[in-house]
């Protein structure tokens, strides 16, 4: 008999330092695995799992490895809820971050489409942020393969 995975969660904290990002992607990964994803739904998720880490690192912490970033995956029926959070200096202009090839750091030679690519494969994007504080990306995404039906 099949059913739905009605809902499952976890939560991940690790310090800000570059290589946790593969720690990252793996986890989150694996996690959504239940929903049994195609290879490109799979690959969206790593990649804005990545590019959200990255910019923590990068922009949150400025490179700082005393820094926590969080990981809240949910699953509930056929779709998944992914919120990464810092706790780092926040975005100044949250607008202009949001635009393509936009960069704060273009010392860095940095492509500025992480944002870009992070509401490209994802159905649904949010970013709070606030100077000081932090910022806080929440991405939802359909897993349309095998419509999460679980053994």
């Amino acid at each position: 008999m099949n059913r739905r995975i009605d809902h499952n969660f976890m939560h991940l904290e690790f310090a800000s330092r570059s290589e946790n990002e593969s720690f990252a992607r793996v986890a989150v990964g694996a996690f959504i695995a239940q929903l049994d994803p195609n290879m490109n739904e799979l690959t969206d998720i790593k990649t804005v799992v990545s590019e959200a880490v990255t910019n923590s690192i990068i922009h949150g912490y400025e490179n700082r490895t005393d820094g926590v970033i969080s990981i809240r995956a949910e699953i509930d029926q056929e779709s998944v809820k992914i919120t990464i959070e810092d706790y780092g200096v926040g975005i100044e202009d949250l607008d202009s971050a949001r635009q393509p090839l936009y960069t704060s750091k273009p010392e860095l030679e940095r492509s500025g489409m992480g944002f870009t690519i992070i509401e490209n494969f994802m159905d649904h994007v949010e970013i709070e942020s606030k100077i000081g504080t932090g910022t806080k990306i929440t991405m939802t995404k359909r897993i349309a393969s095998n419509h999460a039906l679980y053994n």
